[in-house]
């Protein structure tokens, strides 16, 4: 009987092929705050920030945002108004945004971005009037060459890269200034546009609006990003991250931007870090699903309440003219709450006149089904 070889086992494996590792590219985000909780200057400021009549203006938009998003929620819950979306903590964000932009800039909010287009003429009446249901309250009498509030979560990324390409085959220094909230990051479009932007070096700035919450998601269940900043790396686009409850650091980072835009070095993405305090809309009870613990912790960096401190500290702001500015803001929302309440509805009928050249056959029988109810 024939014996097999015997099998012998080496000692050492044979060393595996020599392999190296380099690195090709490298990125950070930074993040930029200049004023602390308490209202605290934590680094030098900015020059437009070191003028306190610039800083008393923010504040002043900010508190008047507040009183009329204050008001607006009155109006829904007295039937008034329809379903609203509270910018209740996150004034600093959309201030700054419409501070920062030239009057021919081309703005395209998100529905928080009210403090934004009042600076850019907006009228409060005229907000008023779009949520309580009447498209006529996007037809600005000011500021028309800027874009409606965009309601489905990130479309208007993409028109934001369309605006802003046909700046740059004009020639325009001007810039298009997007504004979104860290939901839409999670969007398809959002992705397809940054990367768009990046690629012809559009002159736009995306700010994304991160108060934590996509309705009841959480910013963790969004996203595995340990920023939203970084997904700019992805792009090729420079992506910042600021203090969304610092008006100061929110307004720098976007004065930085839209400069970079209007010498043709492209878009930029911005990260501001904020906490949406109310619920998602008046529809919603953001109880059923958030802490209470969370809520109060939140409350505490209030960007109202931070900027107020550091004007009073420094001298630019007393007793006297907060209750003078509350006494204006009231008389101000109450005359746009005048003006919507006075405007008449349309007729029910309307409701179908601007979506089709010619109107389907069975949208035609719904509008005579309209029009024979009021016989």
């Amino acid at each position: 009987m024939s014996q097999s070889p015997k099998m012998s086992t080496p000692d050492r494996l044979p060393a595996e092929p020599a392999t190296a590792t380099t690195t090709v590219a490298s990125f950070e985000v930074h993040c930029t705050r200049f004023l602390d909780q308490h209202g605290t200057a934590v680094a030098p400021l900015p020059a437009f920030a070191r003028d306190a009549a610039n800083l008393v203006a923010l504040y002043r938009t900010m508190v008047l945002t507040r009183v009329f998003d204050t008001k607006a929620i009155a109006l829904q819950r007295t039937g008034k108004l329809g379903t609203y979306a509270s910018t209740l903590g996150e004034e600093a964000v959309a201030t700054a945004v419409g501070a920062a932009m030239q009057p021919d800039d081309v703005l395209l909010p998100a529905y928080r971005s009210i403090a934004a287009q009042f600076q850019r003429g907006v009228r409060m009446s005229e907000v008023l009037l779009y949520w309580g249901g009447d498209e006529r309250g996007n037809d600005f009498a000011e500021c028309r060459q800027d874009f409606p509030m965009c309601i489905p979560v990130g479309s208007h990324t993409a028109h934001t890269v369309g605006v802003a390409y046909a700046m740059k085959l004009r020639r325009q220094p001007r810039v298009a200034v997007c504004m979104l909230g860290d939901g839409g990051t999670s969007k398809g479009d959002f992705y397809e546009s940054i990367n768009a932007a990046g690629v012809w070096r559009v002159p736009a700035v995306f700010v994304v609006n991160n108060n934590r919450w996509a309705i009841s998601v959480p910013l963790s269940q969004q996203t595995a990003a340990q920023t939203i900043a970084q997904k700019a790396i992805a792009a090729g686009i420079p992506g910042e991250q600021c203090d969304g409850n610092d008006v100061i650091a929110v307004r720098h980072c976007i004065d930085q931007a839209l400069a970079r835009a209007r010498r043709g070095d492209g878009p930029t993405l911005i990260e501001a870090l904020t906490y949406r305090l109310s619920d998602h809309t008046t529809a919603d009870d953001a109880s059923r699903y958030r802490k209470q613990e969370e809520l109060e912790a939140q409350r505490q960096l209030d960007p109202v309440t931070r900027l107020r401190a550091y004007l009073t500290r420094a001298g630019a702001w007393r007793d006297s003219d907060e209750q003078a500015l509350l006494a204006d803001c009231a008389q101000r929302v109450e005359q746009a709450v005048r003006e919507y309440q006075s405007i008449e509805p349309l007729a029910p009928e309307t409701m179908f006149d601007n979506l089709y050249e010619t109107l389907p056959a069975a949208l035609v029988a719904q509008r005579e089904q309209v029009l024979s109810r009021k016989k």
